[in-house]
């Protein structure tokens, strides 16, 4: 299987480019406000998703100077998000590094995800991007539906397949869709071919969550995260739902019962794993997985064959085999 680097070599150019455009885009003259912006840039993760923007250009026409303009939009946006997100789910850490709101606490947090917010529009809006800025709006807009129908449905713990769909397709699918959008948007191409990329974009994004949600019962060891987390926070995953439809109405209770009371009782909690990773409900996942894979990679059959091609579909096989 091809390596992170290897995947982003059509594009190695435009990503190195892409760190000075994004380090410009986060500068401000208010002293904390740019020690905190300083510090976020120190702490970024793979950037897969500005590397999506760029491999989608390239394959849909080549990349353009517009093109730096939608993945440093598609950055902001997204790391707006995750400020947002520690907040409300009181994370202590962000990929090994401390949050923003563990270490400015939670007021100055939220301040900073406005202001990266405002920065993609302001970005946008500056540099003739409203197209853009209709993508990846269109994407946090259905972000915020899917987090709320997420947490709606925890409560009552009644979720269906359809609903969890429904679900990451808003909640995490949206944002990678419009990452491949707006790559294909910048590059100048038709309305065809942007559909078509955001198509492939939701495709790889419910795999992406897919083996998220596999990975929760992975060991922390090689994960990095506690083991079982999304149990005890009441999110109702892939494995987790079709093991409940599989077990009779009487156990089906039980189970519920204890992911209830699974958040300070960890024998509860163990019970609850063991019972999904002895059940039928991996192996659905990892197949529904590998299905949403492969509608992903037939999705760009009628792309030419190149480089940018052959990473896109890479990626894709990457994101399904990763560790952690």
């Amino acid at each position: 299987m091809a390596n992170l680097a290897s995947i982003q070599q059509p594009v190695a150019r435009e990503m190195r480019e892409f760190q000075g455009h994004f380090k410009e885009a986060m500068r401000t003259s208010v002293p904390l406000l740019d020690h905190i912006t300083r510090y976020i840039v120190r702490s970024k993760g793979k950037q897969m998703r500005p590397l999506l923007v760029y491999l989608s250009a390239s394959a849909s026409g080549g990349t353009q100077e517009r093109t730096h303009i939608a993945a440093t939009l598609i950055e902001l946006l997204h790391t707006a998000t995750l400020v947002h997100d520690d907040v409300v789910d009181a994370a202590e850490t962000r990929r090994g590094f401390l949050s923003i709101s563990a270490l400015w606490k939670s007021k100055i947090a939220v301040l900073v995800g406005d202001y990266l917010l405002s920065r993609g529009l302001l970005i946008s809006m500056e540099n003739d991007g409203v197209d853009l800025l209709r993508i990846t709006s269109k994407a946090v807009e259905a972000m915020s539906e899917g987090e709320l129908l997420q947490i709606e449905k925890a409560r009552r713990l009644d979720i269906t397949e359809e609903v969890y769909y429904e679900i990451i397709r808003r909640k995490t699918a949206s944002l990678i869709a419009a990452c491949c959008a707006a790559g294909a948007a910048s590059a100048g191409a038709d309305p065809d071919r942007v559909e078509l990329m955001r198509s492939f974009g939701e495709e790889m994004g419910i795999a992406f969550q897919i083996k998220d949600d596999l990975l929760d019962f992975a060991p922390s060891s090689v994960t990095g995260k506690p083991t079982g987390g999304d149990v005890k926070e009441r999110k109702m995953t892939l494995p987790l739902i079709h093991t409940l439809q599989s077990l009779s109405k009487l156990q089906r209770r039980s189970l519920v019962r204890g992911i209830k009371r699974s958040k300070d009782n960890p024998s509860e909690a163990q019970r609850i794993m063991g019972t999904i990773l002895e059940g039928p409900g991996m192996a659905y996942a990892e197949s529904k997985m590998k299905a949403h894979r492969d509608r992903a990679v037939a999705l760009l059959e009628p792309l030419n064959d190149g480089a940018a091609k052959t990473a896109l579909i890479d990626l894709v096989d990457f994101t399904i085999s990763r560790k952690k």
